[in-house]
């Protein structure tokens, strides 16, 4: 991979990470079109760094109140009991789910999976339950996340080990369809996401010792992800708080037919 492929695919990634349409697909699939290859899933698990560092930035207040929230609950056993601190705790137990689940099926995840019908399949999949979780879920008035909706959120987000799926459409949609408002749907599935990229990125730089990637291009494409991904993040979150999900679903299941398409025609091998 030169420095231009590098910064490209950094871009997409940056551009594509917050919406619920799949960055590890986009990636995937705008390399395939320019002849590049499939980057692999060490560089797209790495690249991705980049866009959780934008989350951190971004959501450093709510971290932070988590931390604080989880400590108090260690030596306030009245506390334990708030909203607060179970909503804390339960984002950190849903954060499990994936990080058992990647590490269990790594060989499978770097290998069989990144193939082009599978991503294109998989966009149309959760396209369409995109549209009918948002057609058809009705907010409840919470605030708290317990313990089993985090489970169930955090099970979804593994899904997201698909290329294709989409970790912030899995945990959206969870979110939504379990009651949660949009705001709070994307705020939980973007702050469960952070110990599950952050450990697939650290446990994937070990392919970087065996010449698997460049250090050089893909510190370039992290960086570029996260620059870009600190200027989407603040658009979608205004974004949401105004329209609904329906135009990412659509254009889910557009993109995944005309994958389908190319394929079928030999344009895509």
């Amino acid at each position: 991979m030169d420095w231009v492929q590098a910064l490209a695919l950094g871009v997409v990634q940056g551009l594509t990470e917050f919406l619920p349409i799949s960055s590890t697909a986009h990636v995937f699939i705008f390399s395939k079109i320019f002849g590049w290859g499939d980057p692999g899933a060490a560089f797209s698990a790495i690249i991705q760094i980049g866009t959780e560092m934008a989350v951190i930035i971004y959501f450093r207040k709510d971290i932070t109140e988590v931390f604080r929230n989880i400590l108090k609950a260690v030596t306030d056993k009245q506390f334990r009991r708030s909203g607060d601190a179970k909503t804390s705790i339960a984002l950190v137990v849903g954060s499990f789910p994936i990080l058992v689940i990647g590490f269990a099926l790594r060989d499978l995840i770097e290998t069989d999976v990144r193939n082009l019908y599978l991503v294109a399949t998989m966009l149309i999949v959760f396209g369409v339950i995109l549209l009918l979780v948002e057609q058809y879920s009705r907010p409840r008035d919470t605030q708290d996340l317990t313990y089993k909706a985090s489970m169930l959120i955090g099970l979804s987000q593994a899904l997201a080990l698909i290329p294709g799926v989409s970790r912030s459409g899995a945990t959206i949609s969870a979110g939504l369809a379990l009651g949660y408002s949009r705001n709070q749907s994307t705020r939980f599935a973007f702050l469960l996401a952070i110990p599950a990229v952050f450990a697939s990125g650290l446990f994937e730089l070990r392919h970087g010792f065996d010449g698997e990637f460049s250090w050089g291009t893909t510190l370039l494409a992290t960086i570029a992800s996260f620059c870009v991904g600190m200027l989407v993040i603040r658009w979608f979150m205004r974004f949401i708080s105004k329209y609904s999900f329906s135009i990412f679903g659509w254009y889910r299941i557009i993109l995944g037919i005309s994958i389908l398409l190319a394929l079928s025609s030999g344009l895509l091998a």
